[in-house]
């Protein structure tokens, strides 16, 4: 450990400490090792602080999805229909993230839940998990960087400044912020998802100042949930209609909430992981109540879902306009604040675009950990970031320049829509690895008392949301089968193409290699653990000697008990 307190891994590290033996080849992964790098030459750093850590977690849920997303889905549905279904999938995110809890922190592995899939359940699960995440991140980044210029067209129309432009400064900036390291990289997202996090308090504020009437004297209340109503029927009447306006939204939201998993590739570079990890998922519940579900709640009271303004929002293109929340301050008379807010979207998508190269960088080196892609992928440079996989994935960036072009840009909104199901795919993955490795657990008596975190409904919480997970993926475009079928049919395809090549990764892969899943007596669970022990002890100490030093302040006690499960 570095002054800075740096965790830096060496060959010493390794059982075996012989630097010769990590040759680079395409076959070099120590069965012994796959997935936990030890070699200084591949190794990452572990640089990410409790705060760094709790704060990117947040931040990857917190985004356009909540700010702007929630428009078109109050007006499909009503109300009622967002908040329920913004609550229900909120509660599954959570088991999601509690089951990759339990695991990260027994064995926090450089490969993330990549190799989580690859050692507890089966290699070809790991491979497919991986590249469909790749390939989800390395087309999300690119989108993002369109949607931050589409964001400054609020200001600068299309005809004064090519979007182009701000695509190529924003690409810039997020290679450079990943490449000075991860230290860097961990200060610049906690400042970054702190500004949203008050952004969302502000927002949060200021809707319930609204709904009780201190913007303009009339107080809403739940005077919208009556008239026009809590529930909008959506694509047929009555009842079935209402069912189906409420379930539209409940794909809505599980979108919404995709990359909150984000602090499950942070584990390779996280300090103390064992602690850390599970404070981040555990704070994971109270933030997903009050961020999402409390602000659902109050714009649902602010702004009714047959108003013009809303209809509005829905037809036009990512900026402050789209935002429910501009709606509800335009419809209590309130000037300038959507500019402000417009400001601060172009923040959160800025955020989301450097944190989404972040996650295909470590997820293309994860996967050369894991020997499913060529060890140049996990080279590392002196700060411990893994160039090459740095490089190879903001080269995808440049596809964001397609969506200069209108003939280029349907091409790219299918490119979109196919891998949106790969998120959703992810949470499948991570929840059937953690249903293998509770079963193994219990196959060799490895108690809850020997864990460093426990999902709290265990086993049956991730049968519950892997039951959840697939019926939304299966159904997320079901408005096809009660709609113009001539219209939709191409975003039915690369809707659901996405579930098609998961399961032809994963099947080639288990022909192609041989590969059987693991049964739960022979399950590893400690290969490579010491060195990680090792890591947290020396940590540990060093903390410890630092605290003797240096007593902890009023201020930093009283943050950690009141304030850090917000920020």
């Amino acid at each position: 450990m570095d002054n800075h307190g740096v965790v830096h891994r060496s060959t010493s590290s390794s059982p075996s400490g012989d630097k010769e033996k990590m040759s680079y080849s395409d076959v070099d992964v120590d069965a012994s090792h796959r997935g936990i790098e030890t070699s200084a030459e591949t190794s990452l750093q572990r640089g990410l602080k409790a705060r760094h850590i709790t704060m990117i977690a947040i931040g990857g849920a917190i985004g356009t999805g909540l700010i702007i997303g929630t428009g078109k889905a109050l007006a499909q549905a009503g109300p009622g229909s967002i908040f329920i279904s913004y609550s229900i999938v909120g509660f599954v995110v959570y088991l999601v993230m509690a089951a990759l809890g339990e695991m990260a922190a027994w064995l926090p592995m450089s490969a993330g839940f990549t190799g989580y899939a690859s050692r507890f359940c089966d290699p070809s699960l790991g491979f497919a998990l991986g590249w469909t995440y790749w390939m989800k991140y390395i087309i999300v980044t690119p989108n993002q960087l369109t949607a931050a210029a589409l964001v400054i067209s609020f200001w600068l129309p299309h005809d004064r400044v090519n979007p182009g432009v701000w695509i190529a400064i924003f690409l810039v900036a997020i290679i450079c912020i990943n490449y000075f390291g991860i230290r860097f990289f961990g200060e610049f997202e906690f400042w970054l998802s702190s500004f949203k996090v008050l952004v969302v308090v502000g927002v949060i504020l200021l809707a319930l100042i609204i709904a009780a009437g201190g913007a303009d004297g009339d107080a809403r209340g739940f005077r919208y949930w009556n008239d026009p109503g809590a529930f909008r029927p959506y694509l047929a009447t009555g009842s079935w209609g209402e069912f189906l306006g409420f379930w539209s939204t409940m794909v809505t939201a599980t979108f919404a909430y995709l990359g909150t998993e984000l602090v499950g590739v942070t584990v390779g570079e996280a300090q103390n992981p064992r602690k850390t990890i599970p404070r981040a998922i555990r704070l994971t519940f109270y933030r997903i109540v009050f961020f999402y579900c409390i602000s659902i709640l109050l714009i649902g009271m602010c702004v009714p879902y047959d108003s013009e303004d809303l209809a509005f929002a829905n037809g036009v293109s990512n900026n402050a306009n789209a935002s429910p929340f501009v709606v509800a301050i335009k419809l209590a008379h309130i000037p300038a604040l959507d500019h402000i807010l417009n400001a601060c979207i172009l923040l959160f998508v800025f955020s989301a675009a450097n944190s989404d190269l972040y996650i295909a960088s470590r997820t293309l080196y994860g996967l050369s950990s894991d020997g499913a892609a060529p060890s140049i992928f996990r080279r590392t440079n002196k700060n411990g970031v893994p160039l090459y996989s740095l490089l190879a994935s903001a080269a995808f960036g440049l596809l964001g320049f397609l969506n200069v072009s209108d003939d280029s840009k349907a091409v790219f909104t299918y490119f979109v829509n196919l891998t949106t199901i790969f998120g959703l795919l992810t949470w499948v993955s991570i929840l059937v690895t953690h249903i293998y490795f509770v079963r193994a657990r219990r196959a060799q008596d490895l108690g809850d008392h020997a864990m460093p975190y426990v999902a709290p409904l265990g086993i049956y919480g991730s049968y519950g949301a892997l039951a959840m997970c697939c019926l939304i993926a299966l159904t997320k475009n079901y408005d096809v089968f009660v709609g113009d079928w001539g219209e939709k049919y191409p975003t039915f395809i690369t809707g659901y193409l996405g579930i098609p090549i998961y399961l032809v990764l994963i099947f080639g892969h288990k022909l192609w290699t041989k590969s059987k899943g693991v049964r739960p007596h022979e399950c590893d669970f400690y290969t490579g653990k010491d060195v990680i022990d090792r890591e947290e002890e020396e940590f540990l100490a060093a903390k410890a000697a630092e605290r003797a030093q240096r007593p902890e302040k009023a201020g930093s006690l009283f943050y950690r008990r009141f304030v850090s499960w917000l920020f």
